[in-house]
This record gives structure tokens, sequence and C-alpha cells, in this order.
């Protein structure tokens, strides 16, 4: 009884349009017959097939797909290494560490893409600074062969702090006897954190993972905010091109894309719990 409104709510503003859009992506809905749904056709997988037929779809699963091969490994590298360096022993200074990582996490993504788009610019800070050792900067953002790694590297920027604290707390509970005991069979510091620390580690390498996958894949405020998908839809993500169409009114279009990136999510999610159960 308690938990009506709760439902009621859920049921309205989560379960209702998740079905109404999955729906939609059946029939051929455009801004045109908001006035006049009965006008609505449906077209089966029809929507589908035109999606695997754009090549500009086919480019942002592309994108979207190198954004997450390539970001995910560099954000857990670095959170990882830098969870391991607060952990073996900063002292005072630890949560002083903790809090500037985590600190772009919780600022406005997009402040954070604005602020990272006037240092990318060609006299920005980062090429005034390269400038400086003698080396002259790309366009980054205007450049297709620098665009998407620049806003990778903002990604990584942004999300590290977030991973880190979660592996720290991974790190903090590996219990201290294992770690003695590996130390007294003369084991070094690399082979125990490769034979003790990262097995222990497993399940909370997987949480890392999964969080930050959803995330790369559905990535979009970068790119509309540093790039608006260019140059030459080099930055042009799934969510971007989905965001795209719903604006052009291809309503039930949009929304075929839409669940073909809500697939893409579930089916990695999926691989990894299996790649990482495998191992235990």
């Amino acid at each position: 009884m308690f938990a009506a409104p709760f439902v009621l709510v859920f049921g309205f503003f989560m379960l209702v349009p998740l079905v109404s859009s999955f729906a939609m992506s059946f029939t051929d809905f455009t801004s045109r017959d908001v006035r006049s749904p009965l006008a609505v056709n449906f077209v089966g997988l029809q929507q589908y097939l035109d999606l695997f037929g754009d090549a500009r779809f086919l480019k942002s699963l592309g994108v979207t797909a190198t954004f997450v091969v390539v970001g995910i490994p560099v954000t857990m590298a670095v959170a990882l290494a830098l969870a391991v360096a607060l952990n073996s022993g900063i002292g005072r200074f630890r949560a002083a560490f903790r809090v500037g990582f985590y600190a772009p996490v919780v600022t406005s993504i997009v402040a954070v893409s604005v602020v990272w788009r006037y240092i990318l610019q060609p006299d920005g800070l980062l090429n005034t600074a390269l400038g400086w050792v003698g080396i002259d900067g790309p366009n980054w953002l205007n450049d297709t062969t620098w665009a998407l790694p620049s806003l990778i590297m903002m990604a990584v920027w942004r999300n590290v702090g977030t991973l880190m604290v979660i592996f720290l707390a991974g790190l903090q509970a590996v219990p201290t006897e294992v770690q003695e005991a590996a130390v007294m069979d003369g084991a070094s510091p690399w082979r125990r954190f490769v034979s003790v620390t990262l097995p222990l580690l497993r399940p909370t390498l997987l949480l890392g993972a999964v969080l930050i996958s959803v995330g790369y894949l559905q990535f979009f405020e970068e790119a509309f905010v540093m790039t608006q998908g260019g140059p030459l839809d080099s930055t042009l993500s799934t969510a971007f091109y989905t965001f795209e169409q719903f604006g052009f009114g291809k309503y039930g279009f949009a929304s075929a894309a839409s669940y073909v990136l809500f697939l893409a999510i579930a089916l990695l999610s999926l691989l990894q719990f299996r790649l990482l159960r495998s191992k235990d």
C-alpha cells in the first residue's frame, strides 16, 4: 500500500515511455502525425532495416565503438593507477587528492565541455603549452584525425574520478593477511599486485567496467557541445544521431535507433559479466 504512489509514478514516467517508444519504432510516426495519430502506419521492421541501410548510422556505430574500445581501458588503467597510488600511502593528503580527482565528476558536463572546447582551440591553453616545447599543436576539434581522441581525452579526465573512488574502496578491502603472506613468500610488489590484488579486485573491476561502458556507449553531451558531431561526422555518436533524428521529426526512426543502442548496452554488459565470471 505504501509503495503504491512509487509504483504509479514509476509506471507513468518510466514504463509508459519505454513501451510507447518501443511500439513507435515499428511505425512510420513523424512530427506530422502528432495531431492525427490515426494516420500512423505499422511498418514492422522497416525502420530497423532503413537504419542499417543509412551510412551515417553505421558511421555513428563505428564512432561509438571506438569511443568505448579506447575510452574504457584507458579510463580504467588511469583510475586503477591513481587508486593504487592513493592506497600506497599519501597519508594526510589522501583526502585532498581524492576530492581533487573526483571534482570533475560532480561538475556540470556542459560547463566542463565548454571549458575543454576553449582549451582545445587552435590558440587555446593546450596548444600554447605545446608551443613552449616547440610542438605545433593541431586544430584539435576541427581535425577529423584528432576530434574523437580529443573527446575521449576529456571523457577520461571527467570519469576517472568515479572509478578511482570505487577501485580505492576495493583495494582497502583486500585483507592485509593475504598481502603479508605473499610478502613472507618473497613475492615482489609487482607479483603481489598481479597475483594477489588483481584477482581479489575482480568484482570491483567488473562494477567499474559496467558503469563506465554504459556511460560511454551513451556519450552525447561532449559531441553536442564541443563538435556537433563534426567534423565530417567524425564524432557522430549513436546517441547524437538519435537526437538528430528526433529533431528532424522522425520519431519512429529515432525510436528504432535508440533501441539498437539499448540492445548494444545490454549485450556489452552481459558479455562483461560472463567474461569475468568465467575467470573466477
